[in-house]
């Protein structure tokens, strides 16, 4: 699974949408969240450049809260200089069984990128998941009401 460019990840998750319609089942799984791997430094790296910025003849304790600075302890809270990028991954959820016919795709969405990727994503899905088959929940349905009338 490589990082596909915008048109190939489209063009392939369209095709991802049509295979549940054809067989008339199936799951199709889409998630995204912030790239930061490579972005920021670790925490262990910022401990070891404060420390090696005042060198002092103890070592600081990173468990003390008096000597731990917020932006190391949370480094969430500190807003990055620049917006991270997005990976967005889509897969038809096949599993153990099937991993032959698995399809596993993925692209990176640049923050200047965003608001042109996500509308063309959002046609896409929409298109895709307007004809997929609801599922049947006729067999659950009757199973609950069975119990609830024999249990009373």
């Amino acid at each position: 699974m490589g990082v596909l460019t915008h048109d190939e990840f489209f063009a392939r998750l369209a095709d991802v949408f049509t295979g549940p319609k054809t067989k008339g089942h199936g799951a199709v799984f889409l998630t995204q969240k912030r790239l930061t791997y490579g972005q920021e430094p670790s925490i262990q790296q910022q401990q070891q450049q404060q420390q090696q910025q005042s060198p002092s003849s103890s070592s600081p304790d990173p468990s003390s809260p008096d000597q731990t600075s917020p932006e190391i302890a949370l480094p969430d809270l500190a807003p990055p200089a620049q917006p991270y990028p997005i990976l967005i991954r889509a897969t038809n959820g096949k599993g153990k069984a099937a991993r032959d016919r698995k399809v596993k795709l993925s692209t990176v969405v640049q923050p200047d990128e965003i608001e042109a990727f996500f509308a063309r994503y959002a046609e896409v899905c929409k298109s895709g998941m307007a004809a997929l088959k609801p599922r049947d929940r006729t067999k659950r349905k009757a199973k609950a009401k069975k119990k609830k009338a024999g249990g009373a």
